[in-house]
């Protein structure tokens, strides 16, 4: 070839015509440009709304609704006048819920069902927090105890009856765990729809799979056994973060085999922006603006966070909803994958037996 034919060729149409406006618009549509431009728009949105949604569920965190549990007779004036000072202390986000006996109190904090116990203690108040339950929540209703105990005259003791391990002083390991897993799960399944195209949906699955179940054994095993910030149940918190990084890996298959290149922006949106201030590790979700609080617990990441949370201090008073939600996730996302394989991007073509066959 001559070097005047290796040299650019003027923006020419047919018959060496110069282009119109219209062939201009359609050879940027054909040029990389176009989707170089498109992600210039999406990356910097979507850091806008990664560090606004971060700002916007944890800048200003505010009691909205506080379950506790008040142990407390019909002559026990002191307790009812604490309560009530406690009510118009925390702006009425105090809801209240009365038990004659101490232990039904104890156990509504055990199962999570109240976030303290307030009870009748020598003329005085216990008020029994549970730093397990969320320190900022715990931290808040032990200042807000003090003070409405030096307005009305009552006294005061506040205990962390379920403090958090020594390794986590601030309750954030178990997010940023479970944060790793979330991550790492939908991050590995776009390497794979990279760098493993070949492989067949069934394979696919196999392979995320495997990846889950190695990529929660690290977690864990780094997070426990070699930092010891924090003592898990190590089999059970393994299973649940490989059942994480299998779910948010599997969603992100689903939305490549429904959108192709696209997937990892309904995926990062999906489970970071939303999922993960929501989620209720950084901040508890009585604090959370009601809407997040509410839609947290129907996403992966709040479900692992939750489901992480309990088995670490909350052990015989597991829940099932969390474990739900995240097979939901997966199962709808692997119902989709295999329904659609045809549309999923990859796979490997078949030969058949007797094609390579001489005749």
């Amino acid at each position: 070839m001559s070097h005047e034919d290796a040299r650019p060729r003027p923006p020419y149409g047919a018959h060496g015509r110069p282009r119109t406006p219209r062939e201009r618009r359609q050879a940027y549509k054909d040029s990389p440009y176009l989707p170089a431009t498109v992600l210039v728009l999406i990356v910097a949105a979507a850091a806008g709304l990664f560090a606004g949604s971060y700002t916007y569920a944890m800048a200003d965190p505010t009691p909205h609704r506080i379950p506790a549990a008040l142990v407390a007779g019909p002559g026990d004036r002191a307790t009812q006048v604490f309560a009530a000072g406690m009510e118009k202390a925390l702006d009425t986000s105090l809801e209240l819920r009365t038990y004659a006996d101490p232990a039904d109190a104890r156990r509504a904090l055990d199962e999570q069902r109240a976030f303290a116990v307030l009870r009748p203690a020598g003329g005085g108040v216990e008020l029994d927090v549970a730093g397990a339950s969320g320190s900022a929540v715990a931290q808040l209703l032990g200042e807000a105890g003090l003070k409405v105990g030096d307005a009305t005259g009552v006294p005061v003791r506040v205990t962390d009856v379920k403090p958090l391990q020594k390794g986590d002083p601030r309750g954030l390991a178990l997010f940023y765990i479970s944060l790793a897993a979330v991550i790492m799960g939908f991050l590995g399944a776009t390497q794979l729809s990279i760098h493993a195209r070949g492989l067949d949906p069934a394979e696919r699955v196999a392979f995320t799979a495997a990846y889950a179940l190695l990529g929660g054994f690290a977690i864990a095993a780094i997070v426990d056994w070699l930092l010891g910030a924090v003592d898990l149940p190590f089999v059970q918190s393994w299973l649940i973060l490989a059942l994480t990084m299998f779910t948010t890996g599997m969603v992100f298959t689903m939305f490549n085999t429904l959108m192709g290149r696209w997937a990892l922006i309904p995926t990062w949106g999906l489970m970071v922006i939303i999922g993960n201030p929501s989620s209720g590790g950084a901040v508890s979700w009585p604090l959370l603006p009601t809407v997040l609080g509410h839609i947290g617990r129907w996403l992966p990441p709040g479900a692992s966070v939750s489901a992480q949370h309990t088995a670490v201090y909350y052990q015989g008073h597991q829940f099932v909803f969390p474990y739900l939600v995240l097979a939901a996730w997966a199962l709808v996302s692997c119902a989709v994958f295999r329904v659609l394989r045809h549309r999923a991007p990859g796979g490997r073509a078949r030969t058949p037996e007797h094609a390579g066959t001489a005749s």
